[in-house]
């Protein structure tokens, strides 16, 4: 469930439109995972699922319990959203609060329904004997508009099936964004172009348990229909026509790996996910092209967990006639969406979280990264730094989840983000 809605060039922030519903409770559903297991597990924070002091929704729940009464946690008295979140039945509503500095601020909401199906497994157990916790089927719809004149609205869903051996996340989206994109050559200054991108979309993924422990694979299918229109019409002699293709449509396969004892404020363990997409004529698309991406975020507790230690690495390339919307950026806090795109991106990124009290905590990071491939080598591109700190509360105990505010600046802006959970995705 991350609140801010950082928008990507205009294929991206497409995608994230499209499967908002779906990937913004994506966090909640794997913390109550975490919560359930931590509820029959004993041991180090590295070890379980979420922190050790969580607990089991079903152990904890009220049979009639007030609004006012699921906001404040028990043990210490102190604002706290864990029942509500994991007790709420029917819809809830979840907000969206833009601050990207490509799209200008804005906002919106998604409404996420929880639902178990009758008769299916509550929980599974993994090849080490760690027992998971199986979410229940989610279901969501998404409205966001921001200053410049941007919007979308979408559909998703998050279903599991067989005990947790499959999983299905997709959803379609249909939007209007307004952004901008910058020329660069070896001997030509820096030119901004603004541009407009109106399509549908629609993110269709499956995904594959292997064996009884946390690794899967998966299939993605992703079609894109989009108009492209330019602030100045005379802008389009920058691209090829291939450049300006509208229709895209590409088949991939994703492998994932996760040992996170929390996947929405981690703080030890890793995660390491590649993903591989094709697109070609033959799929429905104008265009062939292939897009790739690997990341892995790691997280070291140090003094009893009183610091965390976060890392990044994100790695982003793509081959063949990719139109210019499409083509990898730098994709940090601090640095406009799109600002540093090229046919290869980069970014190394580390974070500090120091956790004052058992409520609140301070956050520093800085990180750089390099966009690369059509007139640069990777030598020769710039290097886009960005820094920042903030703050983060404690809003949920039991599934270990933060919200806070950062404040980040890098070469060309100083903005702030409202983050629910990681900054990282």
């Amino acid at each position: 469930m991350q609140t801010p809605f950082r928008a990507a060039p205009a294929w991206r922030g497409l995608l994230l439109a499209a499967t908002w519903c779906a990937l913004a409770v994506a966090p909640l559903a794997a913390a109550q995972d975490g919560a359930a297991a931590a509820a029959t597990e004993s041991g180090s924070a590295t070890d379980a699922a979420v922190p050790a002091h969580a607990a089991a929704p079903a152990a904890e729940a009220p049979a009639k319990t007030g609004f006012l009464q699921m906001l404040k946690d028990p043990e210490d008295g102190h604002l706290d959203m864990s029942d509500w979140l994991l007790n709420h039945r029917g819809f809830l509503p979840i907000p969206i609060i833009i601050t990207e500095p490509a799209l200008g601020y804005g906002g919106g909401v998604a409404l996420a329904f929880f639902h178990r199906p009758e008769g299916s497994a509550a929980t599974r157990t993994t090849a080490s004997g760690k027992t998971r916790f199986i979410s229940p089927n989610i279901y969501g719809v998404m409205g966001m508009k921001t200053e410049n004149g941007s919007h979308a609205y979408g559909a998703g869903a998050m279903l599991h099936f067989d005990d947790d051996r499959w999983r299905y996340k997709g959803g379609v989206a249909k939007a209007s964004l307004n952004l901008d994109f910058y020329t660069r050559g070896q001997f030509f200054p820096v030119q901004e172009i603004g541009y407009n991108v109106d399509g549908l979309v629609s993110y269709q993924q499956v995904m594959r348990r292997i064996g009884d422990d946390d690794f899967f694979i998966g299939a993605t299918w992703i079609y894109m229909d989009m108009d492209i229109g330019f602030d100045v019409d005379s802008d389009r002699q920058f691209f090829a026509d291939k450049e300006l293709t509208q229709k895209s449509s590409g088949l991939g396969i994703t492998l994932e790996y996760d040992t996170r004892d929390n996947p929405f404020t981690p703080s030890s363990g890793w995660t390491g996910v590649f993903d591989g997409n094709f697109y070609r004529e033959g799929f429905g698309g104008d265009v062939d092209f292939d897009s790739y991406r690997a990341h892995a975020f790691a997280y070291l507790p140090l003094f009893d967990k009183r610091l965390i230690v976060g890392g990044r690495l994100d790695l982003r390339a793509v081959d063949g006639d990719v139109p210019f919307y499409r083509l990898p950026y730098v994709d940090m806090r601090g640095i406009a969406a799109g600002r540093y795109q090229d046919r290869r991106a980069a970014m190394l990124e580390t974070e500090l979280r120091w956790n004052l009290t058992p409520r609140w905590a301070l956050i520093g990071f800085l990180g750089g990264g390099r966009a690369w491939g059509r007139h640069d080598s990777f030598s020769d591109a710039t290097t886009a730094v960005a820094k920042g700190a903030g703050f983060r509360y404690l809003l949920a105990r039991k599934l270990g989840l933060y919200g806070g505010l950062d404040y980040a600046w890098g070469p060309e802006d100083h903005t702030f983000y409202i983050q629910m959970g990681s900054a990282w995705r």
